[in-house]
Parts: C-alpha cells; structure tokens; sequence
C-alpha cells in the first residue's frame, strides 16, 4: 500500500488514512517526505517546517478547509 506522509496536528487524517489501510508516517522534519508517495500538509504555512527545497516524488495535498474524508478521496484520486 501507498505511502502518506501527514503533517503532525492532522491526527484525524492520519487514522482516517491507516483505517483504509495506507502506510501513514508523520512528518516531523524534511526527510520525511522523501520517500513518500503522497503528502498532506495544513496549508497554513506556505513553508512547512523548512520544506520548501525538499523534494518528493509525490503529490503535496493541502488539507486546508477539507475534511478527513476528502483528503482521502484526494490522495485515492492522485495515486491511481
């Protein structure tokens, strides 16, 4: 199954996410999001923990304003 990395303070995400199964890592610094196949990020921040030279093979999902729900749908949507 897909890799997601997820922000610390989206704790409904992340079990929303290992519910259906999905590897789930925090990511707690920018190594984090080397390796994975989707991230999930507030939004809050354009800057997200000094991230914005780190690169991911994967697609960034801003979880601003979505519900745990939604996200899912996202990151179902941009790993097919």
């Amino acid at each position: 199954m897909a890799k997601i990395g997820v922000e610390q303070s989206l704790t409904n995400i992340q079990q929303a996410l290992r519910e259906k199964g999905y590897d789930v890592v925090e990511l707690k610094q920018e190594s984090d999001a080397q390796n994975c196949d989707c991230c999930v990020v507030t939004g809050l921040d354009s800057n997200v923990m000094g991230m914005q030279d780190t690169y991911t093979k994967g697609s960034v999902i801003d979880a601003n304003g979505m519900s745990a729900d939604e996200v899912c749908q996202q990151v179902e949507s941009r790993l097919q």
